[in-house]
């Protein structure tokens, strides 16, 4: 995918850039944060917390529910893509490359009726503008959509966001680092922070 060449961003934010509590199993969450309305995804159940009758964070491991329509999680197979699927997935985007993949998991993805987004980042040395650039692009055109993201654990995924949140949406710091652990940075919290203060 080729990053977009400027920086012009829409004045919403999408369901994943919100500020929210992390590694909550609440997929009923419709609070609503400074920037905009988390969305009341129709297919979770408030009652038991569960998306479609299905438990996701059983399912799924790690598991990070940063808001109703955001689901974060470590590496996929095909028991969990079928899960996601029936959670009411619209979307999965996997950012390890093909040489972590165990099986063809874009195949899988589109056989189970989901969209299927592939942006690889093979480690720190990759979390690079242009990468964030087109991270951004991929949560934009599916902006109000029920997404599933994933790397490895998580991790990958959670300095995408954070980068997106400081690099992009010019959010001071620590909100940007707040982001990142809701959507599972972990390890890479150094890199990210040391990454966040060179202006750009």
């Amino acid at each position: 995918m080729t990053a977009q060449s400027t920086m012009t961003l829409p004045d919403h934010e999408t369901n994943t850039d919100q500020s929210v509590a992390t590694n909550t199993l609440a997929a009923n969450d419709t609070s609503s944060s400074k920037e905009g309305n988390v969305s009341n995804a129709s297919d979770v159940d408030t009652d038991t917390n569960t998306d479609n009758g299905v438990d996701l964070a059983v399912i799924l491991e790690p598991y990070f529910r940063p808001d109703a329509n955001t689901i974060v999680c470590g590496a996929l197979d095909d028991e969990k893509v079928s899960a996601l699927a029936q959670a009411g997935v619209e979307i999965v985007i996997n950012l390890q490359p093909d040489d972590e993949l165990g099986f063809d998991e874009s195949a899988a993805v589109l056989c189970a009726g989901m969209h299927y987004e592939h942006l690889p980042i093979n480690g720190a040395a990759e979390l690079k503008q242009l990468k964030i650039l087109a991270f951004d692009n991929i949560l934009r055109q599916h902006h109000s959509k029920k997404i599933a993201m994933h790397c490895g654990s998580g991790n990958r995924v959670g300095a995408a966001i954070a980068l997106r949140a400081g690099w992009l949406r010019g959010r001071k710091m620590d909100t940007a680092m707040e982001r990142g652990r809701s959507h599972g940075l972990t390890k890479l919290e150094q890199e990210v922070h040391n990454r966040l203060l060179v202006p750009r």
